[in-house]
């Protein structure tokens, strides 16, 4: 009889211990659950063209649009032969490199990649940042220049310019004065921000505006090997001379579908 009352006692210590340890330790194991459960991938629009991403792997070199020395108005064809031949071609290269171990990473837009840096491998992980982003913005930049550009922009991109800036004078003295201040190599861009508004920001290296929640509209290079055949140190020059060959129509479709962009 005494051992039995003596199991009962044990049995119902038990019960309360374990009732005590359910009720202090369920919400740790719940909150420790629910932060092992990967967050959900951002959204990524495409920006390397109208109408597609830019394939991440095997990353291609595209071809320039026009002669190396067809944007001679403000970029002359030496330049232009070593920025895209062997410049955007490293990127291209070392891209291919990163990713050639990690075939779900191959899978993915160049852009998805840059949204969602955290998902990607530590060890690569500033190779993609770096070669990924040089590969977009250069894939970008080829498209906003053209043999036949340069004037005043047109059409709903003028009207826009004109309603935030004031006018196209102001905007492009602004874009200037930001691209000569940002300081060591980097971009110069005018985007549509998540707010849905026009905004001229500038991004370190080869970094892009879509890793900010922005989408970029139209951006010029400031990195020393776009402009310093020609120009030297004298940025301020090449920036002025740059709206020279400026692709205002392609300028002006990026900016239509950037408005079309879900926010």
């Amino acid at each position: 009889m005494i051992g039995f009352r003596r199991k009962t006692i044990v049995f119902f210590l038990a019960t309360i211990v374990l009732a005590i340890l359910v009720i202090f330790y369920e919400p740790v194991l719940i909150a420790e659950a629910q932060s092992s459960t990967p967050t959900a991938a951002k959204s990524s629009p495409p920006v390397a063209y109208p109408n597609r991403a830019l394939s991440a792997f095997p990353a291609q070199l595209p071809p320039l649009p026009y002669a190396y020395g067809a944007l001679g108005k403000a970029i002359d064809a030496e330049t232009m032969k070593l920025h895209h031949d062997a410049h955007h071609a490293s990127y291209v290269k070392n891209l291919n490199d990163a990713l050639k171990q990690y075939p779900d990473l191959q899978k993915r837009s160049v852009e998805a990649l840059l949204v969602n840096l955290n998902s990607v491998p530590e060890d690569i992980r500033t190779k993609v940042r770096n070669n990924g982003g040089g590969h977009l913005n250069h894939t970008i930049f080829w498209q906003l220049m053209s043999p036949e550009g340069g004037g005043k922009p047109s059409g709903a991109i003028a009207q826009e310019i004109n309603q935030t800036f004031g006018s196209f004078d102001t905007f492009k003295k602004q874009f200037n004065a930001a691209g000569a201040a940002r300081f060591g190599s980097g971009w110069v861009w005018l985007v549509r921000n998540p707010q849905n508004q026009l905004q001229i920001v500038t991004t370190a290296n080869q970094d892009n505006p879509i890793m900010d929640g922005s989408y970029p509209i139209m951006g010029n290079d400031l990195w020393e090997h776009a402009y310093y055949l020609k120009y030297r140190n004298r940025r301020g020059e090449y920036l002025d001379n740059w709206w020279n060959v400026v692709n205002w129509p392609q300028i002006n479709r990026r900016s239509q579908l950037s408005s079309q962009q879900p926010r």
